[in-house]
């Protein structure tokens, strides 16, 4: 089990790293909102895991905040860039 766990600690650190990468890098907004996106979604896997693996759900707030945070900051960015396309 311990193999397994550093394996996907890991795996979750590249793709965090990545992620971050592309938020740095762009080149647009769009990319930036699914680097971001990307990230959150790491952040509510590994708090998931988190929960599971400890038994309790301590985390659930956190993880419904996390959430919607993701998904009104995506409507936004698709709000913004809808309106900038439009003109």
């Amino acid at each position: 089990m311990t193999v397994v766990l550093w394996i996907v600690t890991v795996v979750f650190a590249v793709a965090a790293l990545l992620a971050l990468w592309r938020i740095v890098r762009g080149p647009s907004i769009l990319d930036r909102a699914v680097a971001a996106d990307v990230l959150l979604t790491e952040v509510l896997c590994i708090l998931g895991a988190d929960m599971v693996l400890g038994h309790h759900t301590r985390t659930l707030p956190v993880l419904l905040i996390i959430a919607a945070v993701g998904v009104f900051g995506s409507i936004a960015i698709a709000r913004f860039v809808a309106r900038k396309d439009g003109q």
